[in-house]
């Protein structure tokens, strides 16, 4: 099963302009982000997805793979949809490129189900949440799911809200996708034809545009500490873990990369 990872990447941000170029220890973040992806030997291929000049010309400079799209896609995986369209492949990988400390085995946790399971078509990765902080926090989607893994909704607000039980564990969403291309092709095909869905608009939440249409999203827990960069502040806590590590694992006499 040949496998593709794309790694969708704009310049443009409400939060944060210019944020896959932004500096993590010397290297742009979409370079961290890369270098993960190519430790996932079931990844067959790496690109990066973007619509920008600037980023692309970084990508290349660093001899990463790209692919330039159109500047009108609303959400990376429709970004990925015409991506695709140039890249032969039996599943596409969406990771995104901003969170650079995603872990390689994680990403791996989105591909492994589609060996076992012929009728899966997209899978999406959840892990537990530690920080009460993230409960509360906007920028967080939190994923409620059935009791066999499947998404029921995914929304920023505290859901689902305790009343009857506190009894309960939240999950925030660990943004890896996988998908069929047919799944890909539907999700590209509604884009151009209606643009978001309609909870999906609301939430800012593209995952929900398979969910609102009936399609089976898989979701797989996994252990993971990545932060999603979506601020400055994100910026300044990643770059302090990232540079922990280095720290670490150059004995404490100065930073590596």
């Amino acid at each position: 099963m040949k496998t593709a990872g794309i790694i969708p990447a704009r310049y443009q941000s409400s939060r944060f302009p210019g944020k896959p170029l932004a500096d993590l220890c010397g290297m742009p973040m979409i370079w961290w982000v890369y270098q993960q992806c190519l430790k996932v030997k079931e990844l067959d291929e790496v690109y990066v997805a973007t619509d920008d000049k600037r980023i692309a010309e970084v990508c290349r400079s660093l001899n990463i793979k790209v692919i330039m799209t159109s500047d009108g896609h609303r959400t990376g995986t429709d970004r990925i949809g015409e991506a695709a369209s140039r890249i032969a492949a039996d599943l596409y990988v969406n990771i995104q490129g901003d969170e650079p400390l995603l872990e390689p085995e994680v990403i791996r946790e989105a591909i492994l189900p589609f060996y076992s399971n012929p009728d899966l078509e997209v899978t999406n990765l959840m892990t537990k949440i530690k920080n009460p902080v993230d409960a509360v926090n906007f920028t967080v989607p939190k994923v409620i799911t059935n009791r066999d893994g499947i998404g029921v909704y995914l929304t920023r607000a505290a859901a689902p809200f305790p009343k009857g039980s506190l009894d309960y564990a939240y999950f925030k969403q660990v943004c890896v996708y996988g998908f069929r291309p047919s799944a890909l092709e539907f999700f590209a095909d509604f884009g151009k034809r209606y643009g978001k869905a309609r909870a999906e608009e609301i939430e800012d939440i593209e995952i929900l545009r398979f969910i609102e249409n009936g399609y089976r999203v898989q979701y797989i827990e996994v252990e993971s500490e990545t932060v999603a960069v979506d601020t400055e502040n994100d910026l300044e806590r990643v770059r302090g873990i990232l540079e922990k590590r280095m720290n670490v694992r150059s004995g404490g006499g100065g930073r590596t990369v």
